[in-house]
């Protein structure tokens, strides 16, 4: 596997936490991603790729890409061998500016790029990121494009602050006293997470416990996903993240490495290039049982 990450240039680094191109052949086929305090906008430029959303929900193909915005349940991706594909890792409130929807009408629903951004858009954009001349051009391909749909968005500010204050304190901060502080009622502060970010400042609250929890963990040890669940107070679809019992290694941002076994290898999300804890490889055996 090839794995190259970047950060942008501002004003994007406050929205995005890298860019990344990924190509080659992943360790695991398949691959589960549990809940967690990022959003994610992959272009394929290969096969298709598949994503399940919880047991209830069946999988389906996504060809040109996938948007994702902050998610309160596990997803489970199958990557294609060899895949190809550039992304961005983003910030829980970043993909709101270039989103022609409020973030809450994706929320656990992921959706193709062309539904975002329009067919021609997008199939232009991947003609020109598959004609690149390597990684380094593709990512700044797909910088310009960001940039270029950059535009402003209402009640930015406001989420960006108490989103960093969640951030902080790890989910902890009471979220009476963070609206108290912002100077705004409930409501609004609600009304105005789940437009930009898709779900209210409390469930991300739940979600980033959740991160900081699996974070402590052994990932060489076994996992009791339901009782890690009621520890992080996070009650949803996280326990049915299935630990495999596996080791997967890590990868600094910003370098380029080749070679299996670290699942930064293959990043669904920026809890996936080098903070592999919460990420599950399951190999095709185990996911035939199911």
């Amino acid at each position: 596997m090839e794995y190259v990450s970047r950060v942008p240039r501002p004003p994007l680094d406050g929205l995005i936490d890298d860019l990344y191109y990924l190509a080659g052949t992943p360790p695991y086929p398949r691959l589960t991603l549990p809940p967690m305090p990022a959003a994610l906008l992959v272009v394929n430029l290969g096969a298709p790729f598949r994503i399940r959303g919880g047991a209830d929900i069946g999988t389906a193909e996504y060809a040109d890409g996938c948007v994702i915005t902050t998610p309160t349940r596990a997803f489970e991706f199958g990557y294609p061998r060899p895949t190809r594909s550039v992304g961005v890792h983003v910030k829980p409130w970043g993909l709101a500016p270039f989103l022609p929807m409020p973030a809450a009408e994706l929320c656990d629903r992921p959706v193709p790029v062309e539904q975002v951004w329009g067919r021609p858009a997008v199939a232009e954009l991947r003609d020109r990121l598959a004609t690149a001349d390597g990684p380094d051009e593709m990512l700044t391909l797909l910088e310009d494009e960001l940039m270029r749909r950059l535009r402003e968005t209402a009640g930015l500010g406001l989420i960006r602050h108490t989103s960093g204050v969640i951030a902080a304190t790890g989910g902890a901060m009471a979220i009476g006293d963070l609206r108290t502080a912002a100077g705004v009622s409930s409501t609004h502060l609600a009304q105005r997470f789940k437009e930009l970010v898709g779900v209210t400042p409390k469930r991300m609250a739940r979600t980033y416990r959740f991160a900081a929890t699996v974070f402590a963990l052994d990932p060489a040890g076994p996992v009791d996903w339901g009782a890690l669940a009621n520890a992080a107070g996070y009650f949803d679809q996280a326990h049915s993240v299935t630990s495999s019992g596996s080791s997967p290694g890590s990868h600094r941002r910003g370098t380029s490495r080749s070679g299996g076994g670290s699942c930064a290898n293959t990043p669904a999300t920026r809890w996936t290039a080098g903070r592999c804890r919460p990420i599950d490889f399951v190999q095709e055996p185990q996911l035939a049982g199911r």
